[in-house]
């Protein structure tokens, strides 16, 4: 995440206002392509998307047909970010290089976890890594790696705790001083290990939230003590919002990352062991992830971000 001046930060939250207040999205305001260009094995490549009624078709020639479940997590990747985010395009540049036809679609992200656990879509991405001791939500009695397969890691982002200005909180290394307190966390995340140990023991309580923007709120509203998260999700999920400016800068002035973070968190993909070839697609991804990252092509996804003028 770039930082800015403040003076351009107040120019960019005016545009976000205004895009809200006049119905038009970020992602509509720029002349947004679903064209998607990449290098494998030495060669330029684009392939185009089209967007369809169940979201985001790439490669629709080829019959090795993938869906997608993911969310709207700015800015790794969301439909209302420019060009849908940078992992968005990593994912898409990844999986065509291999020959496969991707379909992308977004739900809440306790949805997408389901529905990937239950075989009823193939991947599940971004995601956090996945312990041995995570339980499945959506099959009662299973563990996650009982029915999804990760994939090698990719860069990620921080998980921290965030507080509000005037609540006087430092964390501790054993995390010892969350017992007692009230924690909002977003419906189906996985955080951290010792973090989720606490939380599935009841050391603390938890309040759920569909999404980082409701977190801040939550947080704001004094309705929790603290709140989960990462930081640049947090705060793109704000701006990106349909809230006035005064009251973005209200939330954004209001809370405070609590340092140090809980834990660096790379990102993976999770594949449904339902998938009829998952250990050829896992063999694929891998293999994908691999070449791109030797190649440069991983850092330049992640400079470039999502393509736009305007970025933040």
């Amino acid at each position: 995440m770039r930082f800015i001046r403040l003076s351009a930060l107040s120019m960019m939250l005016t545009l976000l206002s205004y895009f809200a207040t006049n119905e038009i999205t970020y992602a509509e305001s720029f002349d947004e392509s679903l064209a998607i260009h990449y290098s494998s094995q030495g060669k330029q490549y684009t392939t185009q998307g089209i967007k369809t009624p169940q979201g985001y078709r790439f490669n629709e020639s080829s019959d090795k047909v993938l869906n997608l479940a993911t969310l709207n997590w700015p800015p790794y990747i969301s439909e209302a970010v420019c060009n849908k985010g940078w992992v968005f395009q990593f994912t898409v540049a990844l999986l065509v290089s291999k020959g496969y036809q991707v379909n992308i679609h977004f739900y809440p992200w306790a949805r997408s976890v389901m529905l990937v656990e239950k075989g009823q879509m193939d991947i599940l991405f971004p995601e956090y890594f996945i312990e041995s001791s995570a339980p499945s939500d959506a099959i009662k009695g299973k563990k996650r790696q009982e029915l999804l397969v990760l994939s090698n890691k990719f860069a990620g982002g921080e998980l921290s705790l965030l507080k509000r200005q005037d609540y006087e909180f430092s964390l501790k290394p054993d995390l010892s001083n969350l017992k007692g307190k009230i924690i909002g966390v977003v419906r189906g995340y996985q955080n951290t290990p010792e973090f989720d140990a606490m939380m599935d023991s009841k050391q603390f309580a938890v309040v759920e939230a569909v999404d980082e923007l409701q977190l801040v709120k939550l947080l704001v509203a004094k309705r929790v003590d603290l709140i989960v998260g990462d930081p640049k999700v947090v705060t793109y999920s704000v701006n990106y919002s349909s809230l006035s400016n005064r009251n973005k800068q209200a939330l954004l002035n209001n809370i405070k990352v609590v340092s140090p973070a809980l834990k660096y968190n790379h990102l993976y993909y999770a594949i449904s062991n339902k998938y009829p070839h998952w250990g050829q697609l896992l063999e694929d991804l891998n293999l994908a992830l691999l070449e791109f990252q030797q190649s440069g092509e991983t850092a330049r996804f992640i400079e470039v971000g999502s393509g736009c003028t305007l970025d933040f």
